[in-house]
């Protein structure tokens, strides 16, 4: 549980951003897409520091099993474990943040388009009627 506290509190910042976001309005916009980067850089920082708590507890495990302590190297096989499993969610939790952040790009790419399309079609029209 090596866990920074500023990346918790960017991880809870983004999400409450992100709920808020989606909730007002239909489609994401600017803010959405932030506190979707930002959800990521949060879980790229946990899953950095998964990575470490995890050197760290093989180290101990290699320790305790040369100097031939059973119930230390026990506990640290438990405690490595834990350690992979919580990495495993990290992990699912970034894909799926990415998977979000990809599906909210493409919508707001298509709303631009049809925005140019709109704009495009009302220039048309004035300068036909303009003639």
């Amino acid at each position: 549980m090596n866990r920074n506290p500023l990346f918790a509190s960017l991880a809870v910042a983004a999400m409450l951003a992100a709920g808020t976001a989606a909730a007002q309005t239909p489609a994401p916009g600017k803010g959405a897409l932030k506190a979707d980067r930002e959800a990521i850089k949060a879980d790229r920082g946990a899953i950095k520091a998964d990575r470490a708590a995890i050197k760290a507890d093989r180290e101990k495990l290699k320790a305790d099993r040369a100097a031939g302590n059973k119930d230390a190297a026990k506990a640290d096989r438990e405690k490595l474990r834990a350690d992979r499993a919580k990495l495993r969610g990290d992990s699912e939790k970034l894909k799926a943040d990415r998977e979000k952040r990809r599906a909210d790009r493409k919508e707001v790419r298509q709303e631009r388009r049809e925005a140019r399309q709109e704009r495009r079609e009302d220039r048309a029209a004035k300068k036909g009627a303009g003639k």
